[in-house]
């Protein structure tokens, strides 16, 4: 390699970009004393040379390289003092990664200086891709892991299961078109560095939640095709999803980094500016505040740090057409030193971005710093995992330990957490699952957590699931306690689509998947996870289909404001009193839902473990759904009806005629 010379260059935009002749470096690093910036060849294994950058100006080092193109593997070191009593962790032997890297190199096998960036080419033909733009009272979420949910996909070619390229192939599409979800919220795709305690049992953070590049798909989702890259998939499997008319949701980690600890690896942020990019504790500048539980915290307040985190998004909407982001523990992202605010600068800068502002933004309401629970609490516009209605739910199906007033609240939407101005039930993101706990199969099928396997003595993940074996603990062939967890399965997941808000459904929960009691499989990338499609329950599948195509079809089921007509009466066809709502227990229920075309609803749930008679509302009815016999016939409904134990039925109402015959109302 020829001698490359640096001149002063450009200190914005921040990060590594080709220009004309040459590449422009730009790396936020205020508390340095100097930046070297280091060229390696192609594999990154070999310096080249190294070259003080010669500018700096508002704490941004620079310089230009002539001659250098896409392509080019680089890397700094950052000069300054080592003290971490004061929060200075410089270790100017290390070459350290850009937080800017939009490719990153490297094998990290918990060492420090572990990865270097890779100069790339962003252009890509984008055709005629249009953003699907559904309507937040329309959205169903589909929550999945790219390589758990094709690693086992057998209509997809061998060499591509697992990968960014399986999920834009036609057999993975159709699945999630075939079901009628609009959107899917994919798991971290951002460049993680795994823990060394998990690497170090044969493991890894297979969910992804420890982040090292903010810009950097991860490259363990590239099927290594000649002639692309993880970027180049990326792009092909979002663009083949939005021509299916489905959004794309990144779930995004920008409230701690794969640092960890004051015992971490120094990679990138600790060795370029520690006291710039993370919350040190105030008593001691040698530890970090762990409001996270993942050893540091990042420091948006800071607001070099929340430009760092807003380049980022903008780069994945504009670079990689993505529809929205959900925010793992997101209040960290909303405090101002140690205090959540819906008014943080975080939330200023979505409000006022012309790019962000227009795509979704899903918060996890919660992490473990100071008053960490904001659930109900994010700023209009957002919307929010709602764990009260997940742990409602399950309690109101498998525990009987709710009232009727407490199903009916997280049913109808949460009014009292999102009722303000600006929000509506959408804001509420209802789920029973997540890729944080049981799966739906396993939520009917064990007591307690078996978790083993992820090397901590079954002490991780949570202990209070409100789950129910129905008998039996795990595997079984009873054939009563099989068909009372199928039961149980169908009439939560009618309820969960049917419930006012942002419904949200666990890959694998429609097609019967288990993890065999593991409720936090954050590091098991095996069978545990992936998606067995050859044992696919086929007919819960298309039962989950056949919920969200009735979800769409009917305005009653997706109630956009609070004043949408809704009523509530006991099994005896009167309305629900005092006592019914704050009664010890929940029992059967009727929940009327009116719309502005006339075309009623009725929903009768029974979680009772009998046979129960309902007086149903004046008129004639026709049973849509059964969710105890799926296979039944739609049939009409008047009078009076005898609705099976533990089940959800939802009913229309019939359409009357004048003698004119015009119609009075289009029959649905």
């Amino acid at each position: 390699m020829r001698t490359l010379t640096i001149k002063p260059g450009a200190h914005y935009p921040i990060g590594a970009h080709c220009v004309a002749g040459g590449a422009n470096f730009a790396l936020v690093a205020p508390h340095a004393d100097a930046v070297e910036l280091c060229l390696f060849d192609e594999s990154g294994d070999v310096e080249q040379q190294c070259m003080t950058m010669p500018g700096c100006a508002d704490g941004v080092w620079h310089g230009f390289v002539e001659g250098v193109c896409a392509g080019q593997v680089y890397g700094y070191r950052v000069i300054g003092p080592y003290d971490p009593d004061s929060g200075a962790r410089f270790v100017p032997d290390l070459v350290l990664l850009d937080p800017y890297a939009r490719e990153i190199v490297g094998n990290y096998q918990g060492q420090h200086a572990a990865f270097k960036a890779r100069l790339v080419d962003d252009s890509y033909d984008w055709g005629q891709d249009q953003p699907p733009r559904i309507p937040a009272a329309q959205s169903v979420l589909y929550e999945l892991h790219v390589k758990g949910f094709t690693r086992l996909l057998d209509a997809v070619p061998e060499a591509l299961r697992g990968t960014y390229a399986a999920l834009a192939h036609p057999a993975t599409l159709d699945r999630i078109e075939a079901l009628g979800v609009t959107a899917v919220s994919l798991l971290p795709l951002q460049q993680r560095a795994d823990e060394s305690r998990l690497l170090g049992m044969g493991l890894s953070n297979y969910w992804g939640y420890s982040t090292i590049g903010f810009f950097a798909p991860e490259p363990r989702y590239w099927s290594g095709r000649a002639g692309t890259s993880a970027a180049s998939e990326l792009r092909d499997a979002v663009k083949a999803l939005h021509a299916r008319g489905i959004e794309v949701i990144l779930d995004v980690v920008y409230n701690h980094s794969g640092e960890l600890d004051e015992a971490g690896p120094t990679l990138s942020f600790r060795g370029i500016d520690n006291a710039l990019y993370y919350i040190l504790n105030p008593r001691d500048q040698a530890a970090y505040q762990n409001w996270t539980g993942c050893g540091n915290t990042l420091n948006l307040s800071e607001p070099r740090v929340l430009q760092l985190v807003m380049d980022s998004l903008r780069y994945w909407v504009t670079e990689f057409h993505i529809d929205g982001f959900r925010f793992d523990l997101a209040p960290v992202l909303g405090r101002d030193a140690a205090r959540f605010s819906a008014r943080a600068p975080f939330f200023a800068a979505l409000r006022r971005d012309s790019v962000l502002s227009a795509v979704k933004l899903i918060a996890e309401p919660w992490d473990v710093g100071p008053d960490g629970y904001q659930l109900g609490n994010f700023p209009d516009g957002w919307l929010e995992w709602n764990d009260r209605y997940r742990d409602t739910m399950r309690a109101f199906w498998l525990r009987r330990d709710v009232t009727l007033g407490q199903f009916a609240l997280r049913f109808a939407g949460s009014s009292d957490l999102f009722e303000r101005a600006g929000r509506t039930p959408a804001a509420s993101v209802n789920f029973i699952c997540a890729h944080d706990g049981f799966t739906l199969r396993d939520l009917v099928s064990y007591n307690d957590k078996h978790n083993l396997a992820n090397g901590e003595n079954n002490r991780d993940g949570h202990a209070h699931n409100l789950s129910w074996n129905c008998g039996a603990e795990g595997d079984t062939d009873d054939a009563a306690v099989l068909a009372l967890r199928a039961r149980l399965q169908r009439a939560m997941l009618a309820t969960l689509i049917f419930s006012h808000g942002t419904p949200m459904l666990l890959a694998g929960d429609d097609i019967g998947h288990t993890q065999h009691g593991n409720n936090n499989a954050y590091c098991q990338d095996n069978q545990t996870t992936w998606l067995d499609w050859a044992r696919a329950d086929l007919a819960l599948h298309a039962y989950v289909a056949r919920l969200i195509a009735l979800r769409s079809r009917y305005p009653a089921l997706r109630r956009q404001d609070w004043h949408a007509p809704i009523a509530w009466f006991r099994p005896d066809g009167t309305a629900l009193g005092e006592a019914d709502w704050h009664g010890a227990t929940g029992g059967a229920l009727g929940i009327r839902l009116g719309d502005d075309g006339g075309h009623d609803c009725l929903l009768l749930v029974n979680p009772e473990p009998h046979c129960v008679p309902f007086a149903l509302p004046p008129g004639r009815w026709r049973l849509l759904l059964n969710s105890a016999a799926p296979q039944a016939n739609e049939h009409a409904l008047s009078g009076y009806a005898t609705m099976d134990e533990r089940a959800v039925w939802l009913a229309l109402k019939e359409q009357t005629q004048h003698h004119n015959n015009t119609p009075e109302n289009e029959h649905a």
